[in-house]
């Protein structure tokens, strides 16, 4: 048996990007043509040496990941950029491109989705079945994954406890989803409004999206898992859904690859945003899971209603949503920082772990440009300026696909 990964000895990204009409940008629903193109056969993975691409419940995303756990983000970027151009190249057929950012803008759920039809389709068909995937938050949302390794109980309890504290403010550096239905929806994060509510039917399964302050496998089971699956049960009874991944909090354990999974994450417009944005996340939870900042016991008892209220303010606010109680500061060892909102605490951050040689240098200047502009979701709205409408709504998707082409951020300002 191949010993398990510890902390931060690895990690693991997965991108998700909408297939859409190049000249249109309306989805279209081909990834299996895609994989088939590929492979020479409709499958759910293809491996490309150190790259993956596996499909998802929605036929018309395909997701991007690394084959297996890295040991360094460096040159990730790269790697999900060739990718990008590799399969831009082989969607010119269909006259099709790739889109990125969290959601579409205008697609409509319940005339437009369309279910991966092949292996797994009992999955899917049975999410379906239950929760009606037909909706924005099923049908309609991109994130970034980040996988993050653990060895034993002892390794997952502050794992865990530091992805808790971290959860919360992912929305303020991350927000790329400020439209639906073809307007601005109020939320700068409208990907995470809407998936905190997908399994309404089922409150046990996202639960209060941040999860529960467990300390063990077993606990994990008891506390989490079991009454996801004993609610389950009546309308499920022959246990299709019963698997950790059904559990859909912001973060949820995957104890048979020893991985914690963030899942909060809005893709960007490009990878290296997304790279970026990945590594200041790992950065700020291992300084926490090693008690570089505070005791990983402290963060554990942070109040999970206090974590719930902030996660609330910043799916709305996102950089702008205010800083929370000084108790929280401390444990990030911010204690001492001048920050009103949690933009400004997201600068320190990553000022630190730039500073400190924790991130790659290639990454500092993704940060940089949210750091000064804003989140993505803040760019965009700036762009469409104070009377948005789906004929602005256009060009400015066409220059994020563009964007994601050329493997450039987006600027405020045309």
């Amino acid at each position: 048996m191949t010993a398990r990964l510890g902390l931060f000895e690895a990690i693991g990204i997965e991108l998700e990007y909408m297939i859409v009409d190049a000249q249109s940008l309306v989805v279209r629903p081909i990834a299996d043509r895609l994989l088939e193109a590929e492979a020479g056969a409709i499958v759910c993975d293809v491996e490309r040496g150190n790259m993956g691409w596996s499909n998802e419940l929605a036929l018309h995303l395909i997701e991007l990941k690394t084959n297996g756990p890295v040991d360094t983000l460096a040159g990730l970027a790269d790697q999900f950029q060739g990718e990008v151009a590799y399969i831009n190249e082989r969607l010119e057929s269909w006259d099709a491109r790739l889109l990125p950012t969290g959601t579409h803008p205008w697609m409509d759920p319940r005339t437009e989705f369309r279910i991966w039809p092949h292996e797994f389709h009992e999955v899917y068909a049975t999410f379906d079945r239950l929760f009606d995937c037909a909706r924005h938050g099923w049908a309609n949302l991109q994130s970034v994954h980040v996988n993050l390794p653990f060895s034993d109980d002892a390794e997952f309890a502050r794992l865990h406890s530091a992805i808790r504290l971290v959860l919360p403010i992912i929305p303020a550096l991350a927000a790329s989803t400020p439209i639906a239905d073809g307007a601005v929806s109020g939320s700068l994060d409208t990907r995470l409004a809407v998936y905190q509510s997908n399994a309404a039917r089922i409150p046990s399964i996202t639960g209060a999206v941040i999860p529960e302050p467990v300390e063990s496998e077993a606990e994990y089971n008891e506390r989490i898992l079991e009454p996801i699956y004993r609610d389950l049960a009546p309308l499920d009874p022959e246990g299709i859904l019963r698997d950790e991944w059904v559990n859909a909090r912001g973060a949820i354990a995957r104890f048979d690859r020893g991985t914690v999974e963030i899942r909060l994450i809005d893709m960007q417009e490009c990878p290296q945003a997304d790279v970026a944005i990945a590594a200041l996340v790992s950065a700020v939870v291992e300084a926490l899971a090693t008690e570089e900042t505070s005791r990983w016991t402290d963060q554990r008892d942070y109040s999970s209603a206090a974590l719930r209220a902030l996660l609330e303010s910043t799916i709305h606010q996102a950089d702008t949503a205010p800083v929370p109680d000084g108790d929280y500061l401390l444990l990030l060892g911010c204690g001492g920082a001048p920050s009103r909102t949690v933009g400004d605490l997201w600068r320190v951050l990553a000022e630190r772990y730039c500073t400190n040689g924790t991130i790659a240098a290639e990454l500092h200047a993704p940060l940089g440009v949210i750091g000064r502009d804003g989140c993505l979701a803040r760019r965009m709205l700036a762009r469409l300026g104070s009377r948005p409408s789906r004929d602005g709504m256009v060009p400015l998707y066409r220059e994020l696909a563009a964007c994601l082409a050329e493997g450039r951020q987006l600027r405020p300002d045309a």
